[in-house]
């Protein structure tokens, strides 16, 4: 049977086309019960059945099927999920809805279905001729894809009674109106909460129920005002009276927060829990600009959470807003509203539950892990198991008169305190895909015994004759790079970088290479390492181990003594790598003159070259910038850290990072030159000057101007910022450099005009990754576009589309960020894990003075927190704005000072375990410090996105800048 719409529309030159919709519908689709003698189909086909023993429902007594609405399988996936949820109908209206709507879920749900044993059958509705219904005059399309859904259930009920089957057909929906209309059709209808609550044993399923909304024990007045609805909003930024942007909460105060508008050079300050208006961080919000006279400004009060007690009737808390920082109006800067909800940014969350004070209240309040994220009442009746667990939940609603969201239970991941359990916190918290491989993806890697042929041999240059050698962190087994320098007749130097040639493994379009576009980046945790692409790559067949034939591509200039460039040559290679070492075993062979192999003459004259164009970059006004990094050593079998050191950088870590700059360079220079439009470059915006009041600011009070007009100013400036009474001092201002940079990201060249490609921390108009295809997915595009350069492999459609190129660059920008803070969180709970059952007194300095606190870096272990200043009768502290000083009798605390604190951890809350810092130096009698925990009281793993988005700031720059080996440093055997 075949149908048509006709349809007319007229084109801008005023001509009227005709185009005519086929759709076909049968009478022969299956209905896919086993026991149906009506429809002949295959018995594979036929996946329903009537056995259910072990799922029994008290409001349905005979066997039934289940049939979802849309809103169901999108709001009650986590219930979904479980094994007992079987024998169930998606309709094909239901389906493509949800995969409109929802791509996460629709592939959990897609997962479902292939399962067999889930039995979830897909009912091709719109084709069926019985089933198939127009849509009606002036009917909305949500109203006729419910009317769709019923007229199936329908039609399943008299087609298995016709069969004689004895079966009951059950709808599933949470939607009134969808469920008025069922009962008027004689249609068996429940609420998913209905139908879970039937089921025997099902108490841990209702924990999992979503819960758009339920009226509170108290009838609370609204605490935040209505939202304003979608057409009010649209009306609002169209005519310019609202603007749209991203909310990112704060995390050192839970009643402020900014919106990132695009276009404008500051962000949209948003101060108060009823101008925050329920925005969680993340969300895009439509916000609206106060009049100048309330603008405001952050409070000086580091707040890190709100009062404990679980009430819902609380208002603004107006003596926490009363405490500003200025009440200048020239400090005050531009503050707003939040009036609307654009798109919930709503995740899954890690965190704690903190039970109920009530006994047998099933409504309890859960921490999440991520401090800018606010609490969630969610129902469990276990609370006794999981307040001893790190959990998952997921947010629902957040109603007008309840303090908190709402939210459900999804899982539980493991006891609290677990090594394993805090760091499976800490990837989903960061949204890090650590999952093993799928069988699609590993059909895709080469079988072994893999061998070089004599086809691939004539396909490349032979480069095996070279003395080439790689040099990286102990322990490395993912080694991507490899170098060598030899002089030639003439007395210039032929220097290689010979990279792994990954691309030849990761074809374009194969499982591998989606998974690999996916994940974007490999994750380096402290004691262990979350792979982009399959071991059998990452760490055998492209790692460039020694006295291994391996392909490579390879860079190749002759440079003169001066390092000026002669000639530049790229080409697919074969390699063999006469030595894998480590910076410390490379550094030994320079220094010792007795060596004297070609190793160690090659090394020699790369040193000597790199050091000339260091000099070179500097000159030409590059950054170098610092940050606090550690490194510790772990337990080869417990993987448990024993001991914990900042990190020291030897010559030859510069010696790499200088080549593979330079190699970045000269790749970057030749694919924008023969793809202007489609080249995939790395970029560094230069920061607005706004950017840079912190660090002049606090350069001031010690007596010293920066300049910040240009990189070059810059740098001179922070050359010349020395105190010889502070020998710290200097690399803590370069910290605060880093965090006034921009983040450096990747972009397509035709996405950007030629002056905005430059990179301000290395000083270079073009850059680009190409050295390490074996852990950024970036490198590997790169090396597909200079393949097509030199003739090496051919093109493909979606190499040279910028725009679905441009969609890559976010993810990759997004993968490489949270993987940032990942490492991070790692270092913070490996940090926790040293510090138990220690007790130590470490020497540390005063980044910032706060109003109510002192933030303190300890450069041992790379640690940053904040002391808290709780005066007692008999002690004051006076803070001065004007300076930022805290003072307190004779004793001025001022930015930089060195301090000493006596470091501890403080494990008694198994629930939120602290690490306390407590003043030893300066002595002050009676001094009364509440506990500090490093990064503001939280738990292990609440090293999270503000903080660890500061120190990624601070390692963006110098990671380019540095060590182009910095992200590998953290190793299986670190």
């Amino acid at each position: 049977m075949l149908t048509t719409k006709v349809f007319f529309r007229r084109t801008k030159g005023g001509n009227i086309f005709k185009t005519v919709r086929e759709h076909y519908l049968r009478d022969d689709i299956y209905c896919g019960f086993k026991s149906c003698v009506k429809c002949k189909a295959r018995p594979l086909d036929m996946i329903l059945d009537e056995e259910r023993s072990d799922i029994k429902s008290s409001l349905i007594q005979d066997s039934y099927l289940l049939v979802l609405d849309t809103n169901i399988i999108l709001d009650q996936i986590d219930v979904l999920e479980e094994d007992v949820i079987t024998n169930v109908i998606i309709l094909q209206t239901v389906l493509e809805e949800v995969r409109h709507r929802s791509s996460a879920v629709y592939k959990k749900l897609k997962n479902i279905i292939g399962d067999p044993k889930r039995k979830f059958f897909v009912f091709i509705n719109e084709h069926h001729r019985q089933t198939y219904i127009e849509r009606e005059p002036g009917e909305k399309i949500n109203d006729r894809n419910d009317r769709v859904i019923r007229v199936s259930v329908k039609w399943y009920n008299s087609h298995l009674n016709s069969s004689g089957c004895n079966i009951t057909i059950v709808l599933l929906t949470d939607d009134a109106e969808n469920k008025r209309h069922a009962i008027e059709d004689g249609i068996f209808v429940l609420s998913m909460k209905d139908y879970i609550a039937s089921l025997e044993n099902s108490s841990y399923l209702l924990d999992k129920v979503c819960k758009r909304s339920y009226t509170l024990d108290t009838q609370s007045l609204d605490l935040f005002p209505c939202h304003l609805t979608p057409a009010e909003v649209h009306s609002g930024i169209s005519s310019g009276r609202l603007l749209q942007g991203t909310f990112l909460a704060s995390r050192e105060n839970f009643l402020e927060g900014n919106v990132n508008v695009e276009g404008k050079d500051k962000p949209i300050f948003v101060q108060g829990r009823t101008n925050l208006n329920r925005a969680v961080d993340g969300d895009i919000v439509a916000v609206e600009i106060l009049p100048d006279d309330q603008w405001s400004s952050p409070s000086e009060i580091v707040l890190q959470d709100e009062e404990e007690a679980d009430v819902d009737d609380v208002t603004e808390d107006e003596k926490v807003l009363s405490k500003k920082s200025s009440s200048k109006m020239e400090d005050k800067i531009p503050t707003g509203k939040i009036v609307g909800i654009i798109r919930r940014k709503w995740r899954q969350y890690c965190g704690i539950l903190k039970p109920s004070a009530i006994k047998g209240n099933v409504r309890h309040l859960f921490v999440p892990a991520e401090r800018k994220i606010p609490k969630i009442r969610i129902e469990t009746r276990q609370a006794e198991i999981l307040s001893k667990q790190r959990i998952i939940v997921a947010l629902d609603s957040w109603p007008r008169n309840s303090r908190y969201p709402l939210g459900h239970f999804v899982r539980a991941l493991g006891n609290i305190g677990d090594k394993e359990t805090e760091n499976e916190v800490l990837l989903l918290e960061h949204d890090v895909p650590h999952s093993r491989f799928s069988d699609a993806v590993l059909s895709f890697l080469p079988k072994l015994p893999w061998i070089i042929t004599e086809a691939d041999i004539a396909q490349r240059e032979d480069l095996r004759h070279l003395d080439i050698c790689s040099v990286d962190p102990p322990g490395c087994t993912d080694i991507d790079d490899a170098l060598h320098c030899r002089k030639l007749p003439d007395g210039n130097f032929e220097v290689g970088v010979h990279i792994a040639d990954v691309s030849h493994f990761i074809r374009p379009g194969t499982a591998l290479d989606k998974e690999a576009a996916l994940r974007a980046t490999t994750v380096y945790l402290v004691d262990k390492r979350i792979d982009m692409v399959p071991e059998l790559l990452s760490s055998n067949l492209c790692s460039l181990r020694d006295k291994e034939e391996r392909f490579a591509f390879s860079c190749i200039w002759e440079l003169d003594s001066h390092t000026n460039i002669i000639s530049t040559k790229f080409c697919k290679s074969i390699i063999c790598s006469r030595q894998a070492m480590t910076y410390e075993e490379a550094q030994l062979k320079i220094d010792d003159a007795t060596q004297q192999d070609a190793i160690a003459v090659s090394l020699r004259e790369l040193n000597k070259l790199a050091k000339k164009l260091k000099k070179r970059r500097f000159e030409n006004g590059a950054l170098s910038l610092a940050s606090p990094e550690i490194r510790f050593q772990v337990d080869s079998e417990t993987h448990d850290p024993i001991d914990v050191e900042a990190k020291k950088l030897k010559e030859t870590n510069s010696m790499v990072e200088e080549f593979m700059l330079l190699a970045n360079i000269s790749v970057a220079e030749k694919i924008v030159a023969e793809f202007p439009e489609c080249a995939m470059l790395r970029r560094h915006p230069e920061p607005p000057q706004s950017n840079f009041e912190p660090l002049i600011k606090a350069a001031k009070n010690q007596g010293f101007i920066i300049n910040t007009n240009s990189g070059k100013e810059l740098a001179q400036s922070l050359n010349e910022a020395n105190k010889e009474s502070n020998p710290y001092f200097n690399t803590m201002l370069r910290i605060l450099a880093t965090r006034c940079m921009m983040q450096a990201v990747y972009f397509i060249s035709g996405m950007h005009q030629q002056e905005e490609f430059k990179h301000y921390g290395l000083a270079c108009p073009i850059y680009t990754h190409f050295t390490s295809p074996i852990r950024r997915y970036a490198d590997i595009i790169v090396h597909r576009l200079l393949a097509v350069c030199i003739g090496a492999d051919a093109t493909y459609p979606e190499l040279l589309d910028k725009k679905k190129n441009h969609l890559l660059c976010q993810n990759l920008n997004y993968r490489n960020r949270m993987a940032q803070y990942a490492g991070r969180a790692s270092v913070a709970l490996h940090t926790h894990l040293y510090f138990r059952d220690k007790v130590q007194d470490e020497e540390g300095y005063i980044l910032f003075v706060r109003k109510n606190a002192l933030q303190i870096l300890i450069p041992k272990y790379g640690l940053e927190g904040t002391l808290y200043l709780n005066p007692t009768s008999s002690i004051t502290f006076t803070y001065n704005s004007e300076d930022q000083s805290q003072t307190c009798g004779d004793i001025v605390f001022r930015a930089f000072d060195p301090i000493i604190v006596q470091l501890s951890l403080d494990r008694s809350n198994v629930q939120h375990e602290k690490l306390i810092f407590k003043l030893v130096k300066p002595e002050i009698s009676d001094f009364s410090v509440s506990p500090l925990n490093v990064e503001a009281n939280t738990s292990k793993t609440d090293f999270t996105k503000e903080t660890l988005k500061r120190r990624a700031e601070e390692q963006q720059v110098s990671s380019n800048i540095h060590n182009k080996k910095g992200k590998k440093k953290k190793k299986k055997k670190n």
